[in-house]
């Protein structure tokens, strides 16, 4: 086993001490009535079973939530919950809102949610913003969590909200950070999940020994290999800072950037201020604007996040190991995770299987990805790369990994040997190179561009 997967799995499955909150501390639920609590939105069965708050599916039945009538801000909230069948899917509402108008009059909850999700695809401990913006934290971004969850049995569930963070843990596994711009304040709920199909009726969950601490909060300590999905655009988060995060672009100016054929930074084409890196649109061709811009440093494993946003019919891309050595006439030439508009751009037809289209690595893997975790032409994206010291490597779309390949492996060379990159000499296998940020001569906008070196 390679000594970096060692480190990782170390260090990510480290079982924090379970930390339950005291019996002196409030709780939410006396074990035996539904006093502060209400029901909303759909019409699933809540009862009170031998100390448990019992939530029962409901054929056709919306999403449920049994809610407390209080609103809390900063809390930490711990319970032991149990959901019998895979079938089956809850989580637990904080910090969330009701709109009685919404679906016809019969409401809707929205805010952030703590995901129990027993299917295969293992994604407990996530955080999902429930009505609203879908995803936020799935599992593949700690996907050594996954197995923390177990179907049948209780599982002690952890959530600490301080600030604008979300943290959160099953079992004593650390599964998800998250720093969030909105909801300071709002109740929580515990959701039953509409069902459609009578094998999935009458499944039950179960709640209990819910207790929260709202002073004297302090977060648990986090690995450092936790990933954190931070909402706050060109910031980091102090777990961030000591996990050994930078900026590589910090809002304002163009440091530690320069034109891919210049020295300085290009002098037309591209605005830096008011919070991005703007590409302005010029012919629609490569370097017809101001051109591509690369990092001053170099970077050779690295753990690479960022933001970006496109209009109609936009080819752009972040490309990496970028030795600009190789002679061209166009674009830098280089690894590149492909941004595009894959419903009006030519290039997304064009190439093996669509490997030219979004997330895909260009002219050689196409990503694999679902439509509802591609969010739309105007909004904000989220790209990561990731690159081991032994060359395995990762792309993710919104928080998914949609392909992953190993760097200078014969499955690689082939790729290339059938590719455009053919006619260069050990394409893409450069011990390091620069990041860089390509001008396809269409419009497009990055910030919170942010990277981890990663060592052995």
């Amino acid at each position: 086993m390679n000594t970096l997967f060692k480190t990782i799995i170390g260090s990510s499955l480290l079982i924090t001490p379970v930390l339950c909150l005291a019996q002196s501390t409030p709780s939410l639920f006396d074990g035996k009535t539904l006093n502060g609590w209400k029901r909303l939105a759909g019409t699933a069965e809540y009862s009170v079973e031998d100390g448990n708050i019992v939530g029962t599916t409901v054929l056709n039945s919306g999403n449920t939530f049994l809610v407390t009538n209080k609103e809390y801000g900063d809390f930490i909230l711990e319970m032991d919950t149990k959901i019998e069948s895979p079938l089956s899917n809850s989580g637990v509402q904080v910090r969330s809102h009701f709109d009685p108008n919404a679906n016809k009059g019969k409401g809707k909850v929205y805010g952030r949610q703590f995901e129990i999700d027993p299917s295969d695809r293992r994604w407990s401990g996530g955080v999902y913003d429930e009505g609203r913006r879908d995803w936020i934290y799935p599992l593949d971004l700690n996907a050594k969590a996954k197995d923390a969850f177990k179907v049948g049995v209780y599982n002690h569930i952890r959530m600490e909200c301080i600030g604008n963070e979300m943290r959160t843990w099953i079992n004593g596994i650390a599964v998800a950070d998250v720093v969030d711009t909105v909801d300071t304040k709002g109740f929580i709920g515990l959701q039953v999940h509409a069902v459609t199909s009578q094998d999935q009726a009458g499944k039950k969950v179960y709640f209990k020994n819910l207790r929260i601490q709202t002073k004297h909060l302090k977060f648990t300590p986090f690995p450092k290999d936790v990933f954190t999905v931070n909402y706050t655009s060109n910031k980091l988060s102090e777990h961030e800072k000591e996990s050994g995060w930078r900026l590589l672009y910090d809002g304002h100016t163009s440091n530690g950037w320069r034109g891919a054929t210049m020295t300085t930074f290009p002098a037309k084409g591209w605005l830096y201020a008011d919070g991005t890196m703007h590409c302005l649109p010029s012919e629609g061709k490569e370097e017809s604007g101001g051109g591509d811009i690369v990092t001053d440093s170099l970077y050779g494993a690295f753990d690479l996040s960022f933001e970006f946003k496109i209009t109609h019919g936009t080819n752009s891309g972040v490309k990496y190991f970028v030795t600009l050595s190789e002679v061209t006439k166009g674009s830098a030439i280089g690894l590149e995770y492909q941004v595009l508009d894959d419903t009006l751009h030519p290039d997304a037809k064009l190439g093996r299987n669509g490997d030219r289209t979004l997330a895909s690595l260009y002219d050689l893997i196409p990503s694999k990805k679902q439509a509802r975790f591609v969010h739309p032409i105007g909004a904000w994206n989220t790209g990561r790369i990731i690159v081991y010291p032994n060359n395995h490597v990762e792309h993710y779309l919104n928080g998914v990994k949609v392909l992953e390949y190993e760097r200078g492996s014969k499955e690689f060379k082939d790729l290339v040997a059938i590719s455009k990159y053919v006619i260069w000499k050990n394409f893409g296998e450069a011990k390091e190179g620069h990041l860089l940020l390509q001008d396809h001569g269409n419009e497009v906008w990055f910030r919170s561009i942010k990277v981890k070196r990663l060592v052995e």
